[in-house]
Parts: C-alpha cells; sequence; structure tokens
C-alpha cells in the first residue's frame, strides 16, 4: 500500500498508453444565487467522480472478504476534472476519503459550490427560463491519458436533481441535458462533456408584489375618467396616483434584475404604463382648459369645432345628448344673436322697453301730481318727469344684462359640450391604447417562454 501511496505523482496505469478512463455525475442540490448584473450563477452541486486504479486491487478472498475499503484522497492519484466556467475559488467543504473497490475502482464523492459564467436572457423577467452550462474536462491530460464519460444517462441525473431542488427557492428545475465531445485546441484534443442545465424562475413573488399592485394603479387611472370632467379634482387625484406609482417603482426596484446586455419587459411595461398615467393627466388638463378657460372667456364656438367634434365625432362615438337639450347643429352658432337681440314672448312681465313719449288726447291744461306739475306740450303729447326717464333707463339696462347673461350661458353650455364630446372620444383612445398594450404584453410573454 505504501509503495502505491508514493506512486501518487503517477498515473496508475500498467501500460501508460493506455488512457484512464474516469466517470462523472452529479447532482444539483441547489440553485444559491443567479446575478443578472454580472452574469453568474451560483449553485451548489454534490459530484461523483469514478476512476480505474490498476495498482489498487486484491483478492476479496485473501483478505477476509474485504470488498471496499477508504483511503485519504491526498495520499491518490485523482484526474484533474475541472469546470470551464468557473469564475471563483471553491470554498465548499472537502470529503478526505474516497472507496476503493477490491477491483481497483475508485468513488469520489464531494460538495461543489460552483460560481460559474452563464449568458442570463432576463428579458422575459419574471417568467425567464435560464439555460447554463457546465463543461466538465481535465485541466491538463488530454484524450491519449485520460478519457472522461458521463457515470449516468442525463435523464436519471436530471430526475436525481429535481427530487432536491422541488423545494428549493424560487428556481425550478426544468431539465438537466448534455454531449460527450472533443475540444481541440492545436494539435492536442480534451474529452469534455457539457451539461446544460434548464432552471425556470418561479414568478409567483413578483407577479403579486409588482404586476398585480401596477395593473390596480392602472384599473383606478381608467376608473378617474369617471370623475366629472368640469371639477379640478380628476386633476389633483391623478397627480397623486403618478406620485404613488413613482414611489412603487422606487421600492420595488431591488425586486427588479439589473444588466448591461438589454432591459427586461417588466421594466419597459413600468415605463409605459407611468407614460400612460402622463398622457392621462395631459387628456385632464386638455379637458379642463377647454371647459373652464375657453368658457370663462365667453368666446364663440368655432364653425369647424361645431361641425367637426359636435357633430361628427359626437356621431361617431355615439354621445347621448341630455333630453332636454337639442343637439346643437353647424349653424347653431350663427344664430344666437339674433335670437339674443328678439324680445322673448315668454319674458317676465316686468321686463318693459324704453321709455317713449306717450300721447294722450289733445288738451293744453296744466295739472299737479303730488306737488310737482306737468304740462301738456302739444297735441297729445305729456313730458315725462325725470323719475320715470330714470325708472325706464334702469329697466332698459337689466334687460340688456340679462340679454348678456343668456347668452354667455349659451356659450358656455356649448363649450361644455364640447369638452364632454373630447373627454368622451380620449377615454375611448385611451381604453384601446391600454388594452393593445396589454395584449402586446402578455403575446411577447408567452412566445418568449414557449420558445
Amino acid at each position: 500500500m505504501q509503495t502505491v501511496f508514493d506512486r501518487i505523482s503517477f498515473r496508475p496505469a500498467v501500460n501508460l498508453s493506455n488512457p484512464t478512463i474516469a466517470n462523472i455525475s452529479f447532482t444539483l442540490y441547489a440553485v444559491l444565487g443567479v446575478n443578472e448584473k454580472t452574469q453568474i450563477l451560483t449553485t451548489f452541486l454534490w459530484l461523483r467522480l469514478y476512476w480505474h486504479h490498476q495498482f489498487l486491487v486484491w483478492d476479496a478472498d485473501d483478505c477476509g472478504g474485504v470488498t471496499r475499503i477508504s483511503l485519504p484522497v491526498k495520499e491518490l492519484w485523482v484526474p484533474d476534472i475541472i469546470v470551464y466556467e468557473f469564475v471563483d475559488d471553491d470554498v465548499s467543504q472537502q470529503c478526505p476519503y474516497v472507496y476503493v473497490n477490491h477491483t481497483g475502482h475508485i468513488r469520489w464523492d464531494r460538495m461543489l459550490r460552483l460560481v460559474s459564467a452563464c449568458n442570463l436572457e432576463i428579458f422575459s423577467f419574471p417568467f425567464d427560463v435560464q439555460n447554463c452550462s457546465f463543461t466538465f474536462g481535465s485541466y491538463m491530460h488530454t484524450i491519449k491519458d485520460v478519457r472522461l464519460n458521463p457515470a449516468l444517462s442525463f435523464e436519471e441525473m436530471s430526475g436525481n436533481s429535481k427530487q432536491y431542488l422541488e423545494a428549493s427557492g424560487e428556481w425550478e428545475l426544468v431539465t438537466i441535458n448534455g454531449e460527450a465531445s472533443v475540444l481541440k485546441f492545436g494539435i492536442d484534443e480534451w474529452d469534455i462533456i457539457t451539461f446544460w442545465v434548464v432552471i425556470k424562475r418561479r414568478p409567483v413573488l413578483y407577479v403579486v408584489n409588482l404586476l398585480i399592485p401596477s395593473s390596480f394603479l392602472m384599473l383606478i387611472d381608467i376608473l378617474s375618467f369617471y370623475l366629472p370632467p368640469h371639477s379640478v379634482d380628476r386633476a389633483s387625484f391623478k397627480m397623486t396616483l403618478i406620485l404613488g406609482y413613482t414611489v412603487f417603482l422606487l421600492i420595488m426596484n431591488d425586486l427588479l434584475p439589473s444588466t448591461a446586455n438589454g432591459t427586461p419587459l417588466i421594466g419597459i411595461y413600468f415605463s409605459v404604463c407611468l407614460a400612460l398615467m402622463v398622457i392621462s393627466l395631459l387628456e385632464t388638463v386638455i379637458i379642463t382648459n377647454v371647459l373652464h378657460s375657453n368658457s370663462k372667456k365667453y368666446r364663440e364656438v368655432p364653425h369647424w369645432v361645431r361641425v367637426f367634434i359636435l357633430k361628427h365625432i359626437a356621431r361617431m362615438i355615439c354621445y347621448q345628448w341630455p333630453e332636454e337639450l337639442v343637439r346643437p347643429s353647424a349653424s347653431r352658432g350663427s344664430t344666437q344673436d339674433d335670437k339674443a337681440d328678439r324680445p322673448n314672448p315668454t319674458s317676465p312681465p316686468w321686463v318693459l322697453a324704453p321709455a317713449t313719449p306717450v300721447h294722450i288726447p289733445a288738451q293744453h291744461t296744466t295739472s299737479t301730481i303730488g306737488e310737482e306739475p306737468f304740462t301738456v306740450l302739444g297735441p297729445g303729447v305729456v313730458s315725462s318727469v325725470p323719475e320715470l326717464r330714470q325708472i325706464c333707463q334702469d329697466l332698459s339696462d337689466l334687460r340688456a344684462h340679462l340679454t348678456s347673461m343668456q347668452k354667455e350661458g349659451v356659450l358656455q353650455e356649448q363649450w361644455c359640450h364640447v369638452g364632454y364630446v373630447l373627454d368622451f372620444l380620449l377615454f375611448r383612445i385611451y381604453l384601446l391604447l391600454i388594452s393593445c398594450y396589454a395584449m402586446v404584453i402578455i403575446c411577447m410573454w408567452c412566445i418568449w417562454i414557449n420558445q
């Protein structure tokens, strides 16, 4: 035995022209971390390595039926099998012993904390599926010295790994595939085995903490269109909603992956949702300006606005006019001034016309009303006293004021209906944008998952 230990530096082969056959298998025990920014996958493996030591062979009958012993691994020659994607030191606990069979076959079980480079695709986060490769091969020995084969089939390794990884964090093992090949570099060739570990993220945490709250905020933004358009509370409500959504994004920023290779689709989703909220606020500002600014200035509604908005657009969006209101036509605004100047047959009896001379029968007399006399100046004409002239002037001013208020009310009513029609139209466009956007996002996620 000591003679074997003294030959630790030599490959255990009677004929050095014959390569040593090494078999390898592993069980994926846990996914410790996925760093999207540095493109690093950290896993924990149970690694099992087999090889044949031609100098450690004995007859079990001559040794009391002993068929297997354990020996210190540091006293034996071990194949220099490494993982080519390894990017950090192995800090896992090492197993100091190996099992040696009486036929010379050695089994070495060890734990491996594997920090490997992996091309992580986070576009479909949190519904992403990652495919990382583990390439096992000898660092120094070519195929003339060491040949490498899988100890188990890839389906068996995948099944064993699923049993342990089933309740391990947010990652779920999909499958483990593999292929044995030869790596050529110059004139030398190495035996390698490449394992492709396909893992899928469990998205429940991110759906509950990110997608559902964001969808609720968007739903509230849609329902805010049912607030009265002429109320300034709608604009303040939308600004508060945007502020709350911004705070939500800042709080949930740590849950989003970051990488220099691209932006995840969920980041684009949040950005577009915020942009839609801003567009919704701008729509409210426009409607508020139409309802308050123009109507308070009592400007005449332009002809093209009456034709295009109050007639064609209102008909296109099936705008429901109030029952007590006559639907405005293109010529309505042009006849408002004429209607305002005509006497209203339903006007109250106290709206009087300006004072005019009163004709009475022709008499030339002088009389008194109270203490002030009035004189008949000519045939049937009576001179009015100053009090009567003042009353007539006041009544005329009052009539003019009421006519002006009626005209302003008509103009304000027209601008209000312009704002209502625009609000109805922009709300429908906003709903269409959100629906198309949601369908595109869902289709992109589904296509990416299927691929």
